[in-house]
């Protein structure tokens, strides 16, 4: 039943490289052989002038110059350490900065083996803040690299040089806590634990950030590090407390999430490489679960950005449906191949349905189906329906961090397949669970974790709604999809008021799609992806049935 076009996207990773560090001890050895092959090189050439060391530093050139790096960082002297890295001003602002802030009575540095042009070390300190004691110890590393216009070695400057946690922007802080500790509790006042569950340390940790001066909570004393504003709201990483000298009292917090549903989406995406999955409550647009595997690092399932494939067609034929365009039992047939802009698009396999309906397109996720429809529409027609009417990219107000999707106004071939998730089209579980839950509820209703009375915020509204035969039309062929069709075999025996659509989004590079499915079942709507699995209905379906028969 499967017939969705090969359409390549280019993917893009990002590798975060942490520092190991060996044992503690001193260093030892050297090795001057890049400077004799300079110096053998000068005799040759006759020339006596001074020549510039180049190629690999030696042995002796870490040692001696990481060791003098280390004893003024250790003394206190930031001047004269930040001068032997290759951005002086930077490093010794830092050094002073943390000094300062992060309330080191003590500090004692412990150089480890080197391992070539790395120099691991350890910090063991005393935090002194206003009579109030504690040890803190932790592990780090330097890199060195050859000065290109003098040849000297120096330290490469990185805020990791100074705290292994620390990026650009970031400070160590040691004071009374920017907001108490929360007691987070789910909609029924069971309470919410990173222990409990680790899908929601990051979630939890926003929260405090947020909301926990809104509590009736007191902060404690901490040492933190304290995040660097983001540009981008979806980016905004939590501060991130790294020892507690005195504890706060909690403030209880009210979330929209429940418990055992979010157990259960835990549990879904476990033993993944890589899966997401969000649930939301189509009446109210309450956030019920976020879950990602693996559990700790970034909250893909909220601020993941990606091809959402053929889950789109949501709104794409939502869009056909409002224009006219078509309707489930109108004739649309689905050809094999389709041209838009000078690109080929090919049905999976070369497949077609020559005279069939536009619900059985829809039910068999028949690409060419709508994007022969290409030539009927305006350059930003998607883009209006999928802000007008689903409230993507509108400014959400959820209470913690989210992406709330992009599809950019795009042109001839790139406007054809966005209409089937791919493109420029870019969205995460929340946004994909979002999508069937305005099918549900007839409207879009703006997800959120933290009732907005808390702080007063406005949440987005969406400007109009589907037409009402546009609407019962979608509902149908949703239906008709989780009964019959490509979401059939992951919503067999899901009893209520159910409809469901798969995706499958190809990624450059990528020898299997990225697998989604999204649901809902009466007042319950979810979304599920699973990065280079495969098809949706076999691999993303069966998370979101866990989520839907857990509800």
């Amino acid at each position: 039943m499967r017939r969705e076009v090969m359409y390549g996207l280019i993917g893009g990773s990002v590798a975060l490289v942490a520092g190991v560090v060996g044992g503690l001890t001193l260093f030892g050895g050297s090795d001057d052989s890049s400077h004799q092959e300079v110096r053998a090189a000068d005799a040759k050439s006759g020339d006596k002038g001074p020549k510039v060391p180049t190629g690999p530093l030696s042995a002796k050139e870490v040692q001696t110059t990481s060791r003098e790096f280390l004893s003024a960082w250790q003394s206190g002297d930031a001047a004269k350490a930040a001068g032997l890295t290759d951005s002086p001003a930077t490093c010794k602002s830092a050094m002073e900065a943390f000094r300062k802030q992060a309330k080191f009575s003590k500090m004692t540095v412990t150089p480890g083996t080197p391992d070539g042009d790395k120099v691991p070390y350890g910090v063991s300190a005393q935090i002194d803040y206003k009579g109030t004691k504690a040890a803190y110890s932790y592990r780090t590393s330097a890199t060195l690299q050859r000065d290109k216009s003098t040849g000297k070695p120096q330290i490469a400057w990185r805020p990791t040089m100074l705290h292994p946690g620390l990026s650009k922007g970031d400070h160590l802080r040691t004071g009374e806590a920017e907001a108490p500790p929360i007691k987070a509790v789910d909609r029924h006042g069971a309470v919410l634990t990173p222990e409990a569950h680790p899908a929601l340390a990051g979630v939890l940790a926003s929260l405090r950030d947020k909301y926990g001066d809104k509590t009736d909570g007191k902060p404690g004393v901490e040492l933190f590090i304290q995040r660097a504003k983001s540009a981008k709201p979806a980016d905004q990483l939590p501060d991130k407390t790294l020892k507690v000298l005195s504890k706060g009292t909690p403030g209880t917090l009210k979330t929209t999430l429940d418990a055992a549903m979010q157990s259960a989406a835990e549990r879904a995406v476990k033993g993944k490489k890589s899966a997401s999955a969000a649930a939301v409550k189509p009446s109210t647009g309450e956030i019920l679960a976020i879950a990602n595997a693996p559990e700790k690092g970034f909250n893909m399932a909220t601020q993941g950005s990606l091809a959402p494939g053929s889950t789109m067609k949501i709104v794409t034929s939502a869009l056909l449906m409002d224009k006219g365009l078509t309707s489930p039992g109108k004739k649309n047939p689905c050809p094999k191949y389709v041209t838009v802009g000078g690109w080929k698009f090919q049905n999976l396999n070369k497949s077609e349905i020559k005279d069939g309906t536009f619900a059985q397109s829809f039910a068999a996720s028949c690409n060419n189906a709508f994007i022969s429809h290409a030539k009927d529409l305006g350059d930003g027609d998607l883009t209006n329906e999928a802000r007008d009417v689903f409230g993507i990219g509108l400014n959400w107000q959820t209470g913690i961090p989210t992406f709330d999707g992009a599809v950019p106004v795009q042109h001839d071939a790139q406007m054809a397949a966005s209409l089937i998730g791919q493109g420029g089209v870019r969205m995460n579980p929340l946004n994909v669970a979002t999508l069937a839950a305005t099918v549900r509820a007839g409207s879009f209703h703006q997800p959120y974790i933290v009732a907005p009375s808390l702080d007063h915020r406005t949440l987005a509204k969406a400007s109009r709604t589907m037409k009402p035969a546009t609407l019962s039309g979608l509902r149908y062929l949703m239906k008709l999809t989780a009964t019959s069709g490509t979401a059939a075999e992951a919503m067999a025996g899901v009893s209520g008021d159910v409809g469901a659509k798969t995706g499958s989004a190809e990624v450059d590079n990528q020898k299997k799609p990225n697998a989604w499915f999204t649901a809902y079942r009466d007042d319950l709507a979810a979304a599920a992806v699973v990065p280079a699995s495969g098809h949706g209905g076999s691999n993303a379906g069966p998370l979101v049935r866990a989520i839907l028969t857990a509800g």
